[in-house]
C-alpha cells in the first residue's frame, strides 16, 4: 500500500505540473523510486492511472461538499452564498492548506475539466454533486432560466479552478499574497453572478 501511494503521489504531481502527455511512465517511475513495471501493476495502463487519481479525492471532495450543504440546510433556509460557499470552500480549503497532494489535485482537475477527452471521467466524478448544488439553486431561484443557471455553474466552477491554479497571477497583480481574501473574494464574484443570472 506504500508503494502504490509513492506511486499515485508521484504521478499526480507530474501530471499536474506537465499534463497528461507530458508525463511518462518512467518518469512517474523516477519520481515514485520505483521500477516502470510496479507503475503498470499498481496503477494500470496510463489513462487508467490518470482516471484513478482523479476519482480518489473527488470522492472525499463530494463528501464534504454534501456534508456542509445537508449541514447548512437542516439549520435552516439555506441561501444562495451559503450554497455556492458549500461548494466552493471546501477545495480551496484543501488546496490553499498546505498539503502539496491537495495543491497538485487542484491543478490536476483544472486540467482536466479544460479537455474534452476527459469528458466522462469529469461527468463521472463531479456531476452528481454539481446537481445537487443545482437543485438547491433552482429551488431558490424556480423562475430562472435553466441554461443560464447551467451557464454560471461552470463560470464558478472555472473562477474556482483559476484559484487553484493562479494564485501567483492574482499575487501579482495585487502586489501582495491574497490567500487569505480569495474565498471571500470568489464568493462575492459569483453571488454576484449568480443573481444576475437568476433574475428571469
Amino acid at each position: 500500500m506504500a508503494t502504490r501511494a509513492r506511486i499515485l503521489d508521484a504521478a499526480e504531481t507530474l501530471f499536474s505540473e506537465r499534463g497528461f502527455e507530458g508525463a511518462s511512465i518512467r518518469d512517474i517511475a523516477r519520481a515514485a523510486g520505483v521500477q516502470g513495471a510496479l507503475v503498470n501493476h499498481h496503477g494500470g495502463s496510463k489513462d487508467e492511472l490518470f482516471a484513478t487519481l482523479v476519482t480518489r479525492r473527488a470522492e472525499e471532495l463530494a463528501r464534504l461538499r454534501l456534508d456542509a450543504l445537508e449541514g447548512m440546510i437542516r439549520q435552516g433556509t439555506p441561501h444562495l452564498r451559503g450554497i455556492l460557499g458549500c461548494f466552493i470552500t471546501p477545495l480551496l480549503d484543501k488546496v490553499t492548506g498546505g498539503d502539496p497532494g491537495w495543491l497538485a489535485y487542484g491543478r490536476l482537475i483544472a486540467l482536466v475539466s479544460a479537455d474534452d477527452r476527459w469528458r466522462d471521467l469529469t461527468e463521472r466524478c463531479f456531476d452528481p454533486t454539481v446537481a445537487r448544488f443545482m437543485q438547491e439553486i433552482r429551488k431558490l431561484r424556480p423562475d430562472a432560466d435553466p441554461v443560464r443557471v447551467g451557464a454560471y455553474f461552470v463560470f464558478t466552477v472555472s473562477a474556482m479552478l483559476s484559484v487553484c491554479t493562479s494564485r501567483w497571477r492574482i499575487a501579482a497583480l495585487a502586489g501582495e499574497d491574497p490567500a487569505q481574501t480569495l474565498t471571500e473574494s470568489l464568493l462575492d464574484f459569483c453571488e454576484a453572478g449568480f443573481e444576475t443570472a437568476t433574475r428571469g
